[in-house]
């Protein structure tokens, strides 16, 4: 049987890899036409291209591929006609080829808007990597941008105009909300935020009536009468159906575009199928690649007699939008009387969850997240497959009071629970791939199963399922950073030590593979200060910092930050509150006392932190590393000095500490507090480490968890004098940053430790691994190296230019230059 294959995009090349993975040798002759002059490529990791990812880092085969498996490819001659009673097609170079079977994979192009000016130099399609090489070689002379569209494909755009360095650029949505097919009002909000906090102007309900300029682009006007200065516009405002030569040879079209196929995906030709974008199934375009596949899948089926159908297919999708993650599942939007729906909105930090579950409250219908989708692949398996929700339905998204772990709830999924949306792959079949085919990685799952290879929203899943097939076989499981280090937390830890490494790059090229990622970034980031205690900017890592540490400083709601002096102890001179006092009035910042015991100061613009850090160092203040996954703060309550319970001095000691492990970095931010008495006012026991006065000395507690997870602190020992209690303290804090996994607070870290908190007194008190001296030493070593990051900010001119917007900024700002506030902004500086 011969196959003609119009078409080689992700879709068309995911219909011959099934094929061939299903048919014998020599059971098809396979033909494929591309338009485009490359092999098939990723098009949803298409702005990966900005960063630094080639052509052929994106695409889908091998070199070889297509000839190894028999296929004959015919790339930059697009099919021009085709005779449908001859069965032959007609390609743009003159090639002509019989078919028996003809799959249209044709995809879809980008719906450019009628809007006068398009044509102009200047305006650019968001689709194919020739357009990204056009859009980078034009953005070298642009300054400002703008994004047609407000949908996944414009967010994408926006993203690949950030990356080009173009950060003045604007997003244009004609609906009233962004991601209006995916979110709801409520989560278009949240979103709309996060995106002005990274320098995105987003503006909705707009518009487009013209594009200003001569021969290039020099502005827009919209509709409403308001208009923009932009030098380079992309154009992502939706797809349209590639049906042009399906019109022509006579099949049936839909009144809005899309060939018309079956359940099977025929036409009304028998010889003739559809598949992705280009396919009207049931009224319904589907313009995610997962459709796609699952399309493909059928129509390989059928050809080897199967009876596989499309009957539809979940939207639902997890994306990480310009580093903000974004979801929705099932029917985000449903609200009917048999229904109810839990919402969950922080707006400090910008994370939005809704569910809609059944009336009864027993099945989860569908939902929307924003900020964090981490539950987002349970949340999906469990509304897909309706298992019946906890008595408290809103645990799902708020975190259960002592319920099961992330595992044991990929555990609870039947056999036959998809997986992998993208490649069809089941709860059974990934298990199998472990027990039975020896996949013990990511990679060697992928490679077996394909499962996520798509989109890649599955992986976390798929781990939690090798992780528990493996453990259930008695293996021992290695827990590694990231497709790029084949080492756990820890592992690395000890060969960056070993090998002396003293920058990102330099660990990367000597222990990892490939170009790294935001994942690996901020662990080796912390790696590096935690053993060598040197400036976190210098030697080029600031690129691997997370975003507050690069600025040392907390990005705030509006794109401000904050600037957080530490005050140790809570203990703080007249003649210092009146600086800080002075500073929030000359800067025109907001205070507030936290229950840290220190005082925030909220608004500061990004030019001014070195000169606010400046008048903090002069009077002696100092970070307090509120940006940092360091120490943040030793509470203590007043102690035997004022207070008539207290037993000792709480302060003095709370002081002590926390200057000994101030800017001491490690995998979670840490806190500490000291109680002069067991009345607890310096909540020790709800703190990483606690310390709480007895009438013989000092109770140590450690791994206490505040947040939305809350724990007590554990005893660790009872009636320490000062000195031993420091001792322990060393030796507890350099064993939690030696041995934890990325990002997990101590509490976490001591719940998985094998023996709990017998062990680790075992180890901390008892020094039943003989390290004690040397975790003492390592400490001492970090104590001693201590230098204040903002002051080393201000006095190196390299890291001082980080904090300027223009490498030409004066000094001083101008004096006729003024701040007006807008839309209801407070105003927080004088231009």
């Amino acid at each position: 049987m011969k196959i003609v294959v119009i078409g080689n995009g992700m879709v068309g090349y995911k219909f011959c890899e099934k094929l061939v993975a299903k048919a014998q040798p020599g059971q098809f002759e396979i033909v494929v036409f591309g338009e485009e002059i490359r092999r098939a490529y990723d098009r949803v990791h298409l702005s990966e291209f900005f960063s630094g990812k080639s052509a052929e880092d994106l695409s889908m085969s091998p070199v070889g591929w297509y000839e190894e498996n028999s296929i004959h490819l015919h790339l930059g001659d697009p099919v021009q006609s085709i005779d449908r009673e001859a069965q032959t097609v007609h390609s743009y170079h003159g090639i002509t080829e019989s078919y028996d079977v003809l799959v249209f994979a044709t995809g879809s192009s980008a719906f450019v808007p009628p809007i006068p000016g398009v044509d102009k130099e200047g305006v650019f399609i968001y689709r194919t990597i020739e357009d990204l090489e056009m859009m980078q070689a034009y953005a070298k002379k642009a300054k400002k941008g703008a994004v047609i569209g407000g949908g996944l494909l414009g967010l994408e755009a926006a993203k690949a105009m950030i990356d080009l360095g173009i950060t003045d650029t604007a997003v244009i949505e004609f609906a009233q909300r962004l991601m209006p097919r995916q979110i709801d009002d409520a989560a278009s909000g949240i979103l709309k935020n996060k995106l002005e906090i990274l320098g995105l102007k987003i503006f909705t309900n707009k518009n487009t009536s013209d594009i200003l300029g001569d021969k290039c682009i020099e502005g827009m006007q919209f509709t409403d009468g308001s208009k923009i200065d932009v030098d380079m516009l992309v154009i992502s405002a939706g797809i349209k159906p590639r049906d042009e030569l399906a019109k022509l040879c006579g099949l049936e079209v839909g009144h809005r575009g899309g060939i018309v196929v079956n359940e099977k995906m025929q036409t009304a030709d028998p010889s003739i199928y559809a598949i992705g974008e280009c396919a009207l199934n049931n009224g319904m375009i589907y313009g995610l690649v997962a459709p796609g596949y699952e399309m493909a899948e059928v129509v390989a089926d059928n050809l080897l007699d199967g009876s596989k159908a499309f009957w539809g297919f979940d939207m639902s999708t997890k994306l990480k939008l310009i580093g903000i993650d974004v979801a929705s599942f099932g029917d985000p939007f449903i609200q009917t009387n048999d229904t109810r729906t839990v919402v969950f909105e922080d707006t400090m930090k910008g994370i939005y969850k809704r569910i809609n579950i059944t009336g009864d409250g027993k099945y989860l219908l569908g939902g929307i997240l924003v900020g964090d989708a981490s539950a987002y692949n349970m949340l999906l398996q469990t509304s897909k497959n309706k298992v019946v929700l906890p008595p408290n339905p809103e645990d799902v998204i708020l975190g259960s009071r002592g319920g099961e772990s992330a595992e044991n709830g990929v555990l609870s999924l039947p056999d036959d629970a998809i997986i992998c949306s993208c490649e069809s792959v089941t709860k059974a079949g990934i298990c199998h791939a472990v027990s039975e085919d020896g996949c013990e990685t990511i990679d060697a799952i992928k490679k077996c199963t394909k499962a996520g290879t798509g989109c890649g929203g599955c992986v976390p899943m798929v781990k939690d399922l090798m992780v528990h097939t493996m453990k259930a076989a008695g293996k021992y499981v290695r827990n590694v950073i990231c497709e790029h280090f084949a080492y756990s937390r820890q592992e690395l830890y000890d060969l960056v030590k070993i090998n002396q490494l003293k920058t990102y790059d330099d660990v990367l090229d000597t222990l990892g593979k490939g170009d790294g990622c935001e994942i690996c970034k901020p662990p080796v980031a912390s790696i590096l200060a935690s053993l060598w205690n040197e400036n976190i900017l210098a030697k080029g890592n600031a690129t691997a910092q997370d975003s507050n540490d690069r600025f040392l400083a907390n990005i705030q709601k509006g794109g401000s930050y904050s600037v957080v002096p530490r005050i140790p102890g809570g203990e703080i001179t007249p003649d210092k509150l009146i600086v800080i006092g002075s500073i929030a009035k000359k800067y025109n910042l907001y205070t507030k006392i936290t229950g840290g015991q220190r005082i925030d100061l909220f608004g500061a613009h990004l030019s001014d932190l070195p000169k606010i850090w400046e008048e903090l160092i002069e009077a002696g203040f100092e970070s307090g590393h509120a940006y940092g996954k360091s120490l943040r703060t030793v509470k203590s309550c007043v102690g035997s000095t004022w207070c008539r319970f207290g037993l000792h001095d709480s302060v003095s000691f709370a002081i002590e500490i926390e200057e000994r492990y101030r800017g001491l970095r490690s995998p979670h931010k840490l806190k500490g507090g000291v109680s002069g008495c067991i009345r607890e006012c310096a909540e020790a026991q709800s703190k990483d480490f606690g310390v709480i006065a007895t009438e013989k000395g000092w109770n140590l507690f450690v791994c206490g968890n505040g947040g939305s997870k809350p724990q007590h602190a554990q005893l660790l020992d009872t009636d320490l004098d000062s000195e031993t209690l420091i001792k322990y303290l060393d030796r507890f804090l350099m064993f939690y940053i030696k041995t934890a996994d990325p990002l997990t607070r101590t509490a976490t870290w001591l719940n998985n430790m094998e023996g709990g908190i017998s062990y680790l007194k075992n180890v901390v008190v008892n020094d039943s691994l003989c390290i004690a001296e040397e975790l003492e030493q390592e400490m001492q070593t970090l104590v001693n190296s201590y230098k204040c990051e903002w002051k080393e900010a201000i006095e190196n001119p390299e890291i001082r230019k980080r904090f300027s917007h223009f490498v030409n900024a004066p000094e001083e700002k101008d004096p006729t230059m003024k701040f007006e506030p807008m839309r209801e902004q407070k105003k927080v500086a004088q231009w």
